[in-house]
């Protein structure tokens, strides 16, 4: 049996930021994972996807100023796509083992069960850590009708040697409208199937109202209130069957995601061995994100039934939080106030704080300045398709509790608001600030 200070379960932001820095302060660290090391994030998430929408972005936003001082506008070629994102990825579960190496942190791989409080097993070898931290990160929800075996996952579109020629989403969650995004614009036929009547649900909505007008303008195929009943693989593609308005309706597609949410990846860990409490939700965490029934284990990140939302940086925040707490510096506790998201679709969409709704539930005494605002310079002069922004104001402090936005930069503008937010800056704080000019942190000013 091999025994350490702290053993790490995942080798993704969390896991590996909590024990690097465990290690650094002198205790012995031993680290697994059942994937190849690096996480979602760094392998098959916001790296690589990431990489894709840039390159499609570029295209795209080449392709609307034709005529405006472009004579040719690019094509996608997806096979140098596919090879240019894996320089990004390919080379992170070598290089990342090694630096675990060589900082001293003892590497398993395989998938590791609890067989008490305080052990584990991975594969033959036994496990015995004063403290344990589970940072498995999360996985596509499964989907139980008949054919779902069928089902790819956005990990799939990210191997993809050839893009089909029609993709059907299965969920209309922010996975599949960024790939939904990227395949159209690459010129696929997509479609995105959703069993209730609405999209991007945890966003504000009358900014999806915007992102859903000008996915239909792409020629993205949505298709609310239909519920798959079943899929049909046949020689050369799927059959989808789905039941909406209490009638059958059908689709054929060369190839269809599971794009329904994801779920706390802990279900081969065999938790109720270790005596961790859990639920759908993931693993159920106090404050200092240690679990609620074994006091020597924690979690982190997308795992954790935690207050914060499954984002990379906040699963770097709670491994900072973790960290204190296994190395006695500075201890911390969780904290999620600020949360900015983006949806890297084209334009992107991107929300801190409270939706209207949310406001409006917590009777939260406020005010709503919200416009399209296409004719702006800041999108005029690249002649972007949508530009539009909805921000909520303490009608008393004049500071800000939501701000919405969807257009060029969104993705970055969000943060500018979020640091106001952090600081607790008031509207009037924000006015007097001189952001550069022409830019879209200038645009900030009048949508305050």
């Amino acid at each position: 049996m091999k025994e350490f200070d702290v053993f790490v379960i995942g080798t993704g932001v969390a896991g590996t930021a909590i024990a690097n820095t465990c290690v650094k302060e002198g205790l012995s660290v031993g680290i697994a994972d059942e994937r190849p090391y690096g996480g979602t994030c760094a392998t098959r998430g916001c790296i690589p996807k990431k990489v894709l929408w840039g390159v499609v972005h570029a295209a795209a936003s080449a392709k609307r100023l034709n005529g405006k001082g472009i004579d040719q506008t690019p094509t996608i070629n997806w096979k140098n796509l596919m090879e240019f994102k894996n320089t990004f990825v390919k080379s992170v579960p070598k290089e990342k083992e090694k630096t675990f190496k060589k900082d001293g942190i003892t590497t398993f791989h395989g998938t590791a069960k609890f067989l008490n409080e305080n052990q584990l097993q991975i594969g033959n070898e036994t496990i015995k850590a004063k403290k344990i931290v589970i940072a498995t990160g999360a996985k596509p929800r499964n989907l139980s009708f008949n054919g779902a075996e069928n089902l790819g996952t956005s990990d799939d579109f990210l191997e993809l040697k050839n893009l089909p020629k029609h993709v059907l989403f299965i969920g209309g969650g922010y996975i599949a409208f960024e790939f939904a995004h990227i395949a159209a614009l690459c010129g696929s036929k997509v479609t995105i199937l959703d069993k209730d009547d609405s999209l991007l649900k945890n966003f504000e909505q009358d900014m999806v109202k915007h992102i859903v007008a000008f996915s239909k303008k792409i020629g993205i195929n949505l298709v609310l209130n239909a519920e798959v009943e079943e899929i049909i693989k046949t020689e050369n593609d799927f059959r989808i069957i789905t039941k909406k308005a209490g009638s059958k309706v059908e689709f054929t597609t060369e190839f269809v995601i599971n794009s329904s949410g994801r779920m706390p990846a802990i279900s081969n860990l065999a938790l109720e061995n270790g005596n961790v409490a859990h639920s759908e939700k993931g693993i159920e965490v106090d404050s200092y994100l240690r679990s609620v029934s074994n006091p020597n284990v924690y979690a982190a990140g997308d795992v954790a039934a935690s207050d914060g939302l499954p984002l990379t940086p906040l699963a770097s925040m709670e491994a900072n939080v973790i960290s204190s707490q296994l190395t006695g510096n500075g201890v911390t506790q969780s904290h999620y106030s600020v949360m900015p998201s983006a949806v890297f679709t084209y334009p992107p969409l991107a929300s801190v704080g409270y939706t209207e709704k949310e406001a409006l539930s917590r009777k939260l005494d406020f005010k709503v300045n919200s416009n399209s605002v296409a004719d702006w310079f800041s999108a005029k002069h690249i002649k972007a398709p949508v530009y539009a922004y909805k921000i909520l104001i303490d009608t008393k402090t004049e500071k800000i509790v939501g701000a919405h936005l969807v257009g060029p930069h969104a993705e970055e503008t969000i943060n500018l608001f979020a640091m106001a937010m952090k600081v607790g800056l008031t509207t009037s704080e924000i006015r007097q600030i001189p952001f550069v000019f022409p830019s879209s942190a200038y645009d900030i000013a009048s949508m305050v």
